[in-house]
């Protein structure tokens, strides 16, 4: 028996419409729902506290370390221009962290000065995978003194993106701490791009800007220095006061007893 060929009435067209909206809108639910997860889990803030910190990894340049450089008159191998190792900032946050956590941190410390100065062409993932891998509880990264003057909006973008790519890097699961210092030598198109990358990654800024206005904060307030970059950089004096602004801003347990 030949079938006839069903025309559909106007209230089944209306009812297949339905469904396809339901199904658009149940799917559109879905991927707004893994959006806003993704969002919830940075909105979490850090998994970890001061007291958890095993491991702390330090991004920055010749303020966070410096070989020797004998045209310059620094001898030193750690923060330019502490007096002693134990004086620069890294290794006064590692004891102020030592101090809350009962036992020293294992630390990885590294001068990325050249991500500074070509932010536009450096391969963030493929340089920096060592030290996404070393999976920090806490990650303190100290740029902006290095990088060329953003003089146009397209290069603070990059920068910006460069920035962003760091703080990718160096998340986790555990959700570790992750600071961002804002430049010594107060720069408002640079920092701006710092606290802008920093809040988007749920990050903890810290304004170094007014530590670095204070002239007793500068080496050359210390002493003589052969080179006038040298002795721009903290001096142990500002070294400290970096050092303490940076362990003010690390949660603690003590500051939040439900955690």
């Amino acid at each position: 028996m030949r079938k006839t060929r069903h025309t559909p009435t106007t209230f089944e067209v209306a009812v297949r419409r339905h469904r396809g909206f339901r199904l658009e809108l149940l799917f559109a639910t879905l991927v707004g729902c893994v959006a806003w997860g993704a969002g919830a889990m940075s909105d979490e803030g850090p998994g970890v506290r001061a007291e958890d910190v095993r491991k702390i990894l330090f991004l920055g340049n010749s303020i966070t370390l410096h070989g020797p450089k004998a045209d310059i008159g620094w001898e030193g191998n750690w923060g330019m221009a502490a007096t002693a190792p134990e004086k620069d900032y890294v290794h006064l946050v590692t004891a102020g962290i030592a101090r809350r956590a009962g036992k020293p941190p294992e630390t990885l410390v590294r001068n990325i000065a050249d991500f500074e100065r070509d932010y536009a062409n450096y391969d963030v993932e493929a340089k920096m995978k060592e030290l996404f891998a070393f999976d920090a509880d806490l990650v303190v990264l100290s740029i902006g003194e290095n990088v060329p003057a953003l003089d146009s909006e397209e290069a603070g973008e990059r920068f910006k993106a460069g920035v962003a790519k760091i703080l990718a890097g160096v998340r986790s699961a555990k959700r570790p701490i992750v600071i961002v210092r804002s430049s010594f030598w107060a720069d408002e198109a640079k920092d701006r791009r710092l606290r802008e990358a920093s809040d988007e990654a749920g990050a903890i800024y810290v304004d170094a800007g007014p530590l670095g206005r204070e002239e007793a904060n500068a080496a050359r307030s210390e002493r003589s220095y052969q080179h006038a970059g040298v002795g721009a950089h903290p001096g142990d004096r500002g070294m400290q006061a970096l050092a303490d602004a940076i362990l003010r801003a690390v949660p603690s347990r003590e500051a939040d007893p439900a955690r």
